[in-house]
């Protein structure tokens, strides 16, 4: 018997000052069986920190020619594709072979350094592409806020991401290992 997704619905409230982005979302997320809540709340965070009205989230997980997020254009062209954790080489230059910008968001702690060890240096080829780290303290404190049914608010500024929900604040500033922290 195969296992359903676990929906999540969140209502994100975005004010992001860098990019001049002002918007609420209601988001729903489908969070894929082998999917951990970890992985759920950086995509969330990627949905905040690259939000766009035309900003989806792909397939990720259940179909290898799409990404966890990405954004087209009115022409169906592939302006940004957004990955998460350590993907394969292979894929990130192909997708920054279709896509105008790549993103990945990387995290995982020490793994996620293990992985930058190993492809760092063929990556740097690709000047479409940039790399953001999140660290793992800022990631056990993001999944701590996960709820099947969530109310954030995002504020960003300077390049530093406040998630606020209900008491709680979480500021979280992603390091860029490779490109320009800006979200374009």
């Amino acid at each position: 018997m195969a296992l359903n997704a676990t929906i999540h619905k969140a209502e994100l409230s975005i004010s992001d000052m860098d990019r001049h982005y002002y918007a609420t979302h209601a988001l729903t997320l489908a969070r894929h069986p082998s999917e951990t809540e970890e992985r759920l709340m950086v995509r969330l965070l990627a949905f905040a920190l690259h939000a766009d009205d035309r900003l989806e989230f792909g397939k990720g997980l259940s179909d290898e020619d799409e990404p966890a997020l990405w954004r087209r254009g009115y022409t169906d062209e592939v302006e940004q594709w957004i990955e998460l954790g350590q993907p394969d080489e292979a894929r990130i230059r192909k997708a920054c072979g279709r896509a105008r910008q790549v993103v990945v968001v990387n995290y995982g702690g020490r793994v996620a350094d293990i992985w930058w060890d190993k492809v760092g240096a063929s990556l740097s080829r690709n000047d479409n592409l940039t790399v953001l780290d999140i660290d793992e303290p800022t990631v056990r404190e993001l999944t701590a806020l996960c709820e099947r049914g969530m109310r954030l608010q995002c504020l960003i500024q300077d390049g530093e991401l406040q998630v606020i929900s209900g008491d709680t604040t979480l500021a979280i500033r992603p390091r860029a290992r490779m490109g320009e922290y800006a979200a374009a």
